[in-house]
Order: structure tokens, then sequence, then C-alpha cells
């Protein structure tokens, strides 16, 4: 018996308990009715009067070993600190939530909610890019401004790479799979070297669109911006498109709402003139489609392109653009129930 006692407390020791799991089966196999000790003790009676006490001594001290460290284990599991437990129990009630989402993330969210209705799906790009993808497949000329180090993030002193100056790139990186139609919005964060003031930031983040199918126009692009216009600053909204220039669009045009502050009256919001200038659109250069290995005479297309933060400071009359990157909480915490 001696042996076996001894053989039994080597099983104790070497036994793991690392889960509920694993502990009810140590509780089972050593100290349950059936379990190994309490079967030792019933075979107690047949051991030589002579040798009880010493016998006796030894198996008590196996019990009390095995309760011991099932005890242990038991506390270890429990605790919600403990390596052996994730220290949560989903049967509680959640504590309730702090905090609230950034504005620039609500109005993203409610953008793209409107263009994945009309069946536009969300396409991401790398914040770093090279000349291709952010310049020259977008017909800007080598003599363009905006390549020029005042206007442009460009790394290790290499004119081929930089930190992207618009979510364009995107639109080229979808058109060159080559798998049409294209209908996608890509919304990001951009980079421009720019002086930080309350109308202008070094960091901003935009949503552009594009669309490329055969027999797309105009009245298409302007029947979507109408759209998405009433639908995210109300019904009453009016739009207006003026002529402008961009280099991978022609026809192009910026398109103004109006102001939903002052109804259209004027205003410090709309400097007075009762329309808030909100992005900028055209029809895709045919340059554009060629650069991305698409037949420019079968295919036509549409892109615009808007400034999260433009959109957001109209909608939520802001007037410091800077609010949005100082993580002042007097400032966020008006957007907790949004």
């Amino acid at each position: 018996m001696k042996t076996k006692i001894n053989q039994l407390l080597q099983e104790v020791d070497a036994f793991v308990i690392d889960s509920k799991e694993s502990l009810e089966q140590f509780r089972l196999h050593f100290l349950s009715k059936k379990g190994v000790i309490p079967v030792l003790f019933k075979d107690f009676k047949q051991v030589a009067p002579e040798d009880r006490k010493s016998m006796g001594m030894l198996l008590n001290e196996l019990k009390n070993h095995a309760q011991e460290k099932l005890k242990t284990a038991q506390e270890a599991l429990d605790t919600p600190d403990s390596k052996h437990s994730k220290g949560i129990d989903i049967t509680l009630p959640a504590d309730r939530f702090k905090g609230g989402r950034h504005p620039i993330s609500i109005v993203r969210r409610d953008i793209n909610s409107i263009f994945e209705r009309l069946g536009y799906v969300i396409s991401e790009g790398p914040e770093i890019e090279d000349d291709f993808h952010n310049f020259s497949a977008l017909n800007f000329p080598p003599e363009h401004p905006a390549r020029d180090m005042q206007d442009t993030f460009f790394l290790h002193k290499d004119p081929d790479v930089a930190l992207r100056t618009h979510t364009s790139s995107v639109q080229v990186r979808v058109m060159e799979q080559g798998k049409l139609p294209v209908r996608i919005i890509a919304p990001g964060r951009v980079f421009r070297n720019e002086a930080i003031s309350a109308r202008a930031h070094c960091i901003f983040h935009q949503i552009e669109g594009l669309y490329v199918d055969k027999d797309v126009s105009f009245a298409d692009l302007k029947q979507t911006l109408f759209y998405f216009a009433q639908e995210f600053f109300g019904p009453e909204t009016k739009i207006r498109f003026r002529p402008s220039y961009f280099p991978f669009t022609e026809t192009s045009a910026e398109m103004d709402v109006s102001c939903n502050i002052c109804g259209g009256e004027g205003c410090n919001i709309c400097k007075y003139s009762g329309w808030v200038e909100i992005l900028g659109c055209g029809m895709v250069d045919p340059n554009v489609l060629e650069a991305c290995g698409i037949d420019s005479n079968t295919y036509t297309g549409f892109a615009f392109g808007m400034g999260i933060e433009r959109i957001a400071l109209v909608k939520y009359q802001i007037n410091d653009l800077r609010l949005f990157f100082e993580n002042d909480l007097r400032f966020l915490e008006q957007f907790e129930s949004l």
C-alpha cells in the first residue's frame, strides 16, 4: 500500500489543472466517492494492525495534499486576473459605454451609407504612394504645381514616393484591375504640406467616388450628387455646379449646396452668399482611363471628391478645423450621442 500511496502522490503533483474541465477531471479521478483515494481508504482495513498507524498517516497526507491542490486550483480559476482565466462573465450586465464617435467618423459613416445605398462599394489603398498612382496616371503633367515640395510630403528625398495627396490613387488602383463596370467610393486620410490654420491642415480626410461604365454621362453625375446632397443635408437642399479645372476630369466642376444654416439667406458660414462649396467633380479624362488600361472609346465615367472636414464644418456649424485634431474632450463630448 505504501508504494501505491507514493505513486498517487506523484500523480497528484503531475496532474495539470488549467481549466474548469481539468479541475473536474481531477476531482472525479482522485476525490469523488469512486475516486482512487477513497477506494484506497476502503482497502485500509486489509492492512496489518501493526502497520495501520503509519499507513493511516500516509493516507491522510495524500488526501489532504489532493484536497489542497483542488482548492488552490479552484481559487486560481475563479480569480479574474489569473493567467488561466479570461476574467469575463458574459452573463453580467455591460458597463455603460463611455465616450463616443469622433465627428469625422460620424460624417464618414453617414456619407458611406448614402453611397452604399446607391450600389457603391468601399475601396481602400495605401497612404504611401508612388508617383504613377498619385500623379502620373491622373494626368498631372511633370510641371504641375502639386508635384512641388511645397504641397507634397515626399519620403526619403525620393521624388517617386510620397504621402498620398488625395484618395484618387485608390481609383487608379481599382481601374488597373480591369474589372468593369467600376462603382466605388474611396474614403481615407490624405496629406498636404500646408500651413495649419482654422481653415486648413496638413492632414485631412477625403471621400472620392468613381463610376465607370458604358454610356455614363454628366447627367448621371448630377443626379447622383443631387441625391447625396438631399439625403445628407435635408430634402430642401439645392445644388449648383460651377465650371472648374482638375487634371483628371474633363468636363470639371465644383458643386455648392444651399446653406443649411441660414436657408440660403446668408450667414458667416456661407460668407453671406447663401451657398457652400462642398466638392469637386467631373467626367473622367480619357487620358486617365487609357493610363489605367481602359478603352476610352468604349467606356466613360465620372468622379467626385469631397473633404470630410469641410462637410463636418457645415453640418455641425464648427468654425475651426483644428478642433478635429486636438482631442479636446470638451469638444468631443458633444458628439457622444451620435
